[in-house]
């Protein structure tokens, strides 16, 4: 049985036995979005305040945190198009992940998404300040060392395009 330590209005943290975890608010979970459109992946650049810096990840959004039973594929396409003014013809479940089990409950959903098509410059909300990028699949090693070497953080998801023997 797990003992409330603290509760705020997104997260709760809990204490089970020594074990101190973090878990999401509510039933809202996220969708994680891999947006192929040929041989170019799209990838999004923001700030996020835990981290103190911009970041470099995958397209993503929480899964219900406006309409109550909102599902995963509408959610990653209305994610995807604010994110990055791209509307996807296809959208993929890929499977439920843990993102740090050792440290907090939340899963995320893969998806795929393909058959895009550009309606928009994306950037999200005006808070977000996304930069979007369009990287070719081949080059995305390189492309992620130059964003290192400027000092973005790189969210671990981003793995899931790699070939490890290339980091």
């Amino acid at each position: 049985m797990s003992e409330l330590k603290w509760q705020g209005r997104f997260l709760t943290v809990r204490q089970q036995g020594s074990w101190e975890y973090a878990e999401r608010q509510g039933q809202i979970g996220a969708a994680v979005i891999v947006a192929l459109d040929g041989e170019d992946i799209i990838l999004v650049e923001q700030y996020r305040i835990p981290v103190g810096k911009r970041c470099l990840e995958l397209p993503a959004g929480l899964v219900g945190d406006e309409t109550a039973g909102e599902s995963t594929a509408v959610a990653a396409r209305r994610e995807l198009e604010e994110e990055t003014g791209y509307r996807a013809d296809t959208v993929e479940d890929l499977g439920l992940f843990y993102s740090s089990p050792g440290m907090t409950s939340e899963s995320f959903t893969v998806v795929r998404a393909t058959g895009l098509t550009r309606v928009g410059e994306g950037g999200g909300s005006p808070e977000e300040d996304i930069t979007v990028h369009r990287v070719p699949l081949a080059t995305v090693p390189g492309f992620l060392r130059e964003k290192r070497a400027a000092g973005l953080g790189i969210d671990a998801k981003i793995l899931l395009l790699l070939d490890l023997a290339t980091l």
